[in-house]
């Protein structure tokens, strides 16, 4: 099937094993867009990038500018691609590592805000990153992406 906007990201999944169960890192979405919105605003770490880039490549660059940190090394368990509802191909990896939320420096866009007020402001793409339980991950995650933690929880079963 091709691809409506000819848009594709790529993202890495963090995963670790806790007393509590399995955690994955998600990021919720700076912006006003996502503000006062919890489910469906979060989202893989993730970036479009240019059909000439590996996927790959580009989930490992988009992590560093999402979260402001290097991608963590491991071994990658694929996940397969997702299509979101606005036509957007993700392609993810999981990766077991930690990370404290803490020290993420998120990178930021500019957008004309409020619109049409000829204002342009500066926002975060990631305003928080958690680590989340399966389930609350499944009620917050973008819709197509809950096939990622199905995906993650199969894998580590």
């Amino acid at each position: 099937m091709r691809d409506m906007t000819g848009k594709r990201s790529a993202g890495l999944l963090l995963f670790r094993h806790t007393d509590d169960g399995l955690q994955v890192l998600l990021g919720h979405m700076g912006g006003p867009f996502f503000a006062r919105r919890d489910a469906g605003a979060w989202t893989v770490p993730k970036g479009e990038y240019e059909p000439d880039e590996p996927a790959w490549d580009a989930a490992r660059r988009e992590f560093q500018e999402e979260l402001g940190l290097a991608p963590p090394d491991g071994d990658a368990v694929a996940l397969g691609e997702v299509r979101q509802t606005n036509g957007k191909i993700v392609t993810a990896w999981a990766i077991e590592a930690d990370l404290d939320p803490a020290t993420v420096v998120p990178g930021t866009f500019r957008m004309e805000w409020p619109p049409k007020s000829g204002r342009v402001q500066e926002f975060p793409e990631l305003d928080r990153v958690e680590w989340l339980g399966l389930d609350r991950a499944r009620e917050v995650i973008v819709t197509a992406q809950s096939a990622f933690l199905d995906r993650l929880a199969e894998h580590s079963a």
